[in-house]
């Protein structure tokens, strides 16, 4: 069952809204700002029967963007029952880069998660390229640092950062259904490596 808690970081009021499931966990940092991460990470959550968390900004005129280590604030209650619970997390984020409006950047500190994903995307996107190479990832877009919540459960996780297209249809937020299948499919490809590894990916 879904549980919201009002909290405000930096001084800014969001809305955490937590949907417990299992331990691989979807995340949506800035529901408000990056159009489609929210839908998408309860989408993808709800199929697989994964963990979610999503941060919106209900009523924002102008959503304010708060970089993702800083939204690891130790006051939110959600947030902290989220890492508790989830192993592995696969956090949603929005690019507008003009040079890569077809690409999606998994980024993040769990690079075998990364390539699990990508794969998934591969053969259920094609109309998109998943780019695990963090060489070949904006340095700004990588999510490697170590406040940076997608890093901060005990495996890690991958930060997947979607182009406009990859993530709302025409104007509506609503996600593409193959990127929401490919995905899915990677949340569930992850689970099972997770419970019949005897080592669990890192």
């Amino acid at each position: 069952m879904a549980r919201s808690e009002h909290v405000e970081i930096e001084g800014v009021p969001l809305v955490a809204t937590l949907v417990p499931g299992s331990g691989i966990g979807l995340l949506a940092l800035h529901g408000s700002n990056e159009g489609g991460t929210a839908e998408l990470a309860d989408l993808v959550a709800r199929r697989c029967g994964a963990t979610s968390l999503v941060f919106t900004q209900p009523g924002a005129r102008r959503p304010v963007h708060i970089p993702s280590p800083r939204m690891a604030a130790d006051h939110c209650a959600l947030l902290r029952e989220f890492l508790d619970r989830v192993s592995l997390t696969v956090s949603l984020h929005g690019h507008m880069r003009p040079h890569a409006p077809h690409t999606l950047f998994l980024g993040g500190g769990n690079r075998e998660a990364a390539l699990v994903l990508a794969r998934e995307l591969l053969a259920l996107a094609p109309r998109f390229r998943a780019v695990a190479d963090l060489e070949a990832i904006p340095a700004a877009l990588r999510g490697l640092h170590p406040r940076n919540p997608v890093n901060l459960t005990r495996l890690g996780g991958v930060q997947v950062e979607l182009p406009l297209l990859a993530r709302t249809t025409g104007a509506a937020d609503t996600p593409p259904q193959p990127v929401a299948d490919a995905l899915a499919a990677g949340v569930v490809r992850l689970g099972q490596l997770l419970s019949t590894s005897t080592q669990e990916p890192r």
